[in-house]
């Protein structure tokens, strides 16, 4: 029997399907489910992760930290999958579980749960975050307890990074910075930190392209507004891009950029589609 990820993105599960009476109240209670994960999870993890950061050696509490952060995150997607909220195409990422090496997984950022999706797939990433969710008491704690990096301070977290990656990790970085705009045609302009971070270490990065066929959670869409479920999600690994010995992190960083745009801009079923408001 083929598996549920085999089967979420074919053409038929693509193609427009007549309303069903019991969505709309399926999808409601669904989606309070997985706002209720999340209260509950969220504080949960919080609370347990205090004390270890305060009693567990520092590379001990990282490794807890981080596959907690990764079961949590696997669980809720999925649940996703399972109430038909999401249905999305992972395969891509396993790659990444038996690649040798460090390496920085850059993918473009589409939406606010996009970290969720890509760490489901990886035991034991680090993560540059926002510096704002060291905070936040639903993801603060893990947060800190898995020694994600906040980005607070740009040559602080490239020493960080580097170090990281010196150390053998995958670090997960959206080079974009933030999510991509409503007005964007493929993805902003990417910042330079994944270059340098890139160069500093010698690592490669390996671009990862996001597409789904709604704005779900982007930057910009309003908490409240309910987008149409399903939710088709496809999540596609690249291949590693390697700083040249001579090639300036603004030159690396346009590369970059030109070979999200390339792939971004190819024909696919769940390719972005432009707004109206932004023609």
């Amino acid at each position: 029997m083929p598996s549920l990820e085999s089967q979420t993105l074919s053409p038929s599960a693509t193609a427009a399907a007549p309303p069903r009476w019991w969505r709309w109240p399926w999808d409601a209670v669904a989606t309070f489910g997985a706002f209720a994960y999340w209260g509950v999870a969220g504080l949960l993890i919080t609370a347990i992760s205090f004390p270890l950061i305060l009693f567990l050696p520092a590379a001990t509490a990282k490794k807890l930290g981080r596959g907690m952060l990764h079961r949590a995150f696997r669980i809720f997607v999925r649940y996703l999958k399972v109430t038909d909220l999401v249905q999305s195409d992972l395969r891509s990422l396993d790659k990444l579980k038996n690649e040798a090496g460090p390496v920085i997984i850059a993918p473009n950022h589409t939406s606010l749960w996009d970290a969720v999706f890509v760490i489901s797939k990886l035991p034991q990433p680090i993560c540059i975050m926002k510096e704002s969710i060291l905070c936040n008491p639903f993801l603060g704690g893990g947060a800190r307890l898995a020694g994600y990096i906040p980005n607070g301070s740009s040559s602080r977290m490239i020493k960080d990074a580097a170090q990281a990656l010196h150390e053998g990790g995958q670090l997960l970085l959206f080079p974009e910075g933030t999510r991509t705009r409503r007005d964007a045609r493929w993805i902003n302009p990417l910042g330079g930190g994944c270059a340098l971070i890139a160069r500093k270490a010698g690592v490669p990065v390996r671009p990862v392209f996001i597409r789904s066929n709604t704005r779900f959670l982007e930057k910009g869409w309003p908490l409240w507004k309910k987008p149409e479920f399903p939710i088709r999600l496809s999540i596609e690994l690249g291949d590693p891009v390697t700083p040249l010995e001579h090639e300036s992190a603004h030159e690396f960083t346009k590369r970059l950029e030109e070979i999200f745009e390339q792939n971004l801009s190819r024909a696919h079923k769940l390719r972005r589609e432009v707004e109206e408001s932004a023609v």
